[in-house]
């Protein structure tokens, strides 16, 4: 029986796109200017419209439109395909993960990410993690700038496709940095933290996930932090002495 909404942050939770990831900014931005940037601004769990357009900002362009920057940073990744597949790897148990919630009947199972559309199946393609999710659930960069309006946009899809409403209580963000979970907070889901990325179980634990796994190696442990259930060894849950 369908109980839950899985979203799946991208980026250092299921996968790392290695230096192809963050040279998709420059190379975009020399396609829609001419020049190479000056300045970085920040990425981790920020969506790619609010990425680049930071940094168009930070270099005093304007009249670009977000289809054409859209655009741009799609013909980047696509460019960067080869070095996407040499230089980066999927995350450790993360295909087991993904394949587990694949075959639980209670789990609805996409993406929230920031990567625009095309870029999440691109990376998720690229380390065979694509059939594994259902991409039309989900919600993307290229729906909304602001993070936390993807939760919304997520579960009217999912609940559009699977029949039943998706609220609260029953969606569930897996994320890396403590946007992922300001996003599930502010937006409206549960939220299970992994702490792959730059930000520490404590960190996580304080901006309101319920639970922090230090990886996606555990498989039983990850399905049982998500969905409830029996687990091999307790995740880091709040109020844990």
């Amino acid at each position: 029986m369908l109980t839950t909404l899985v979203l799946w942050d991208i980026d250092h939770t299921l996968l790392d796109s290695g230096p192809a990831g963050p040279a998709v900014y420059p190379r975009a931005f020399r396609a829609l200017t001419g020049s190479a940037p000056k300045v970085t601004v920040p990425t981790e769990g920020r969506t790619e419209q609010a990425i680049m357009g930071q940094l168009l900002e930070a270099h005093g362009v304007h009249g670009i439109s977000a289809p054409e920057a859209a655009a741009a940073m799609v013909t980047a990744l696509r460019e960067l395909d080869d070095e996407l597949r040499s230089g980066g790897r999927r995350l450790p148990g993360s295909f087991e993960a993904l394949t587990a919630l694949r075959a639980d009947p209670r789990a609805a199972q996409s993406l929230l990410t920031g990567n625009l559309r095309p870029n999440a199946h691109r990376k998720l393609a690229a380390f065979g993690l694509d059939r594994l999710v259902d991409f039309d659930a989900g919600a993307y960069g290229s729906d909304h700038p602001v993070r936390a309006r993807l939760v919304a946009v997520a579960q009217r899809r999912a609940s559009d496709r699977y029949g039943r409403c998706f609220g609260a209580d029953d969606t569930v963000l897996v994320g890396d940095t403590l946007r992922d979970v300001a996003a599930a907070v502010e937006g409206g889901a549960r939220v299970v933290a992994v702490a792959t990325g730059g930000d520490g179980a404590e960190e996580l634990l304080a901006a309101g996930a319920e639970a922090v796994l230090p990886d996606l190696r555990d498989t039983d442990r990850v399905v049982g932090a998500i969905l409830g259930g029996p687990e091999r060894e307790p995740a880091v849950r709040r109020g844990t002495p």
